[in-house]
């Protein structure tokens, strides 16, 4: 008899396995707010939200333990759910059953209750699904500064990922844009207001077309304990909430080796990559970065993070920041021969914390240090040397009382200079954009926000910012740069000259109140409206401007 229940114990254990799926879930689904939301009301103790994305075998246990306490769970919590178990059902259940694929039928196309795949193939050593995604943007703005614009975009798009011998998984997207309707002016204003398209020469030269793509291969090992990865993916690091100090969403995806780690409460990242770079608007042969997280979930409502980076220029690979296991501050000032001054790279560390005191709250506080000094830390010119960005957030689930209502409040302040670097080169952006926060240096914001999911299909949210910055270089009648205020990312010419202080400069203040309204009307099938009023105080020159920008977007994914 007990052979027997070894016997059938091994093939559950042998079939679980064969549906584990490798590769990662987008950074964009909605999954992650939800596994948030389901942290902060206690039902998921266990889950990160320091690093994403995650693998879709994560995702799956995640459903599954929401599913074990689902009596507890709102209404629109158990549809969304509900809908989260068609979407990720491969995953859970290894069978194709809750799929369509339209290549075999097309009865399914607009079914509401089946994830529809252009293709997908499953057995016991592989699985294959083949992906269709489309988009219509309509993109208009009017406004003092902003001016009038007008501009149709529509993109399209394949998507295929699967996974091998329960090991490898793999990835890719790809997809290409086309300018419908608009000039060159509407042009850059579509960049300017869109990160993917900021990082498009092609259609800032061509003024037509745009083409984007990420890729990997990833294997991981049996009990999930080490995973390898290459290839281009967005990641993001930091327990921000309305944005994150570390790794953010401000800039398009870059190429990266990537190593995890994990054991228990203890998990461990490494990345590796390359950047695109400039300085001062002149291209840079070769743009790395290094960094690392190690995040230690100490209790069920207490987890912690330390974060490390190194941004390496003009050494197309660098054997001292490749090694996984090293302090990066450490590595970067005991470096081996480099081309150039022995500063020229720009080393960043930061500490954060995500604290859970009762049912529905999350308070989280993050530490960013650029370029530390401990032979200045307290001296008199300690600001021009050690350079300083922190943020404190707080986040009430079931807000006022009201079911599936998130209300988000976070403070951020960015020291002059913080992402920058005197050499010009080494500055903490890809593409020019932040990898941190959106905030320009020399600045500090205050957020508020509110989600609120109607329906599990309706999701509106409401955000205002006010920040407060200050910029500006002083220079001679040579040209020669007397005094940098520290509020450019990309430009510290000047800085060591300098005597940062905070707001010191031309000061710039901001109101700008962001409103996002998602309807997927069908499974699959989406409308999203966004919409942003920005009014902008520049103080220095007494003149103020209003702007207001919005997308309307049409999209299908399958």
């Amino acid at each position: 008899m007990k052979v027997r229940l070894l016997f059938v114990l091994l093939i559950l254990i042998l079939a679980s396995d064969s549906q584990s799926q490798v590769e990662l879930v987008p950074v964009d689904s909605p999954v992650y707010d939800y596994f948030l939301r389901m942290k902060n009301l206690g039902m998921l103790p266990e889950y990160n939200p320091g690093i994403i994305p995650i693998s879709r075998e994560a995702t799956a246990h995640n459903l599954k333990t929401i599913e074990s306490v689902n009596k507890k769970l709102s209404s629109v919590d158990r549809k969304l759910l509900s809908d989260f178990m068609v979407e990720f059902s491969y995953d859970l259940t290894g069978t194709l059953e809750k799929r369509a694929s339209l290549f075999k039928t097309t009865k399914h196309i607009f079914s509401d209750d089946k994830q529809k795949d252009l293709y997908g193939y499953a057995d016991s050593n592989a699985t294959l699904f083949l992906d269709a995604l489309g988009s219509f943007s309509q993109r208009e703005s009017r406004g003092d500064s902003i001016g009038r614009h007008s501009i149709s975009l529509g993109e399209l798009g394949i998507r295929v990922r699967g996974t091998l011998y329960n090991s490898v998984g793999y990835y890719l997207r790809a997809s290409n844009g086309q300018k419908l309707s608009g000039d060159s002016a509407d042009v850059t204003f579509a960049r300017n207001t869109d990160p993917k398209l900021f990082a498009q020469y092609k259609f800032q030269f061509e003024q037509n077309n745009f083409d984007t793509f990420d890729g990997y291969l990833r294997y991981r090992t049996p009990g999930n304990w080490l995973a390898l990865m290459t290839g281009r993916n967005p990641v993001y690091m930091g327990f921000g909430f309305t944005d994150r100090l570390f790794l953010s969403n401000n800039t398009a995806a870059f190429d990266y080796l990537r190593l995890d780690l994990a054991y228990k409460a203890v998990a461990y990242t490494f990345m590796y990559g390359s950047l695109r770079g400039d300085s001062l608007g002149r291209e840079i042969d070769a743009k790395n970065i290094a960094t690392h997280r190690l995040d230690v979930m100490f209790s069920n409502s207490f987890r912690m993070g330390f974060f490390e980076s190194v941004i390496s220029a003009n050494t197309p690979f660098s054997f001292t920041f490749l090694n996984p296991i090293s302090f990066l501050t450490s590595a970067e000032l005991n470096k081996s021969s480099q081309p150039g001054a022995n500063n020229d790279n720009n080393s960043l560390m930061g500490l954060d914390m995500l604290v859970n005191p009762v049912k529905s709250l999350a308070f989280q506080g993050s530490l960013l240090v650029d370029d530390l000094d401990f032979s200045t830390l307290f001296k008199d010119n300690s600001s021009i040397t050690n350079k300083f960005a922190w943020q404190l957030g707080a986040m009430w689930e079931n807000a006022f009382t009201l079911p599936n209502l998130r209300f988000t409040a976070e403070y951020t302040k960015l020291d002059p200079f913080v992402y920058s670097h005197v050499s010009n080169e080494t500055e903490y952006t890809h593409w020019d954009l932040p990898l941190g926060h959106h905030l320009q240096p020399n600045s500090d914001e205050i957020a508020f926000g509110l989600e609120y999911d109607i329906t599990n299909r309706i999701n509106l949210s409401l955000l205002y910012q006010h920040q407060r910055s200050a910029n500006g270089i002083v220079t001679d009648s040579l040209g020669r740069v007397i005094v940098n205020y520290g509020g450019d990312i990309n430009n510290a010419s000047g800085y060591s000259k300098s005597d940062p202080e905070f707001l010191k400069g031309n000061r710039i203040d901001r109101d700008i109140i962001t409103a996002n309204f998602s309807w997927q009307f069908l499974r699959q099938f989406y409308i999203d409206i966004y919409y942003v009023h920005r009014m902008i105080n520049n103080i220095y020159q007494n003149q103020k401007f209003n702007d207001d920008y919005g997308f309307l977007t049409l999209s299908i994914d399958y």
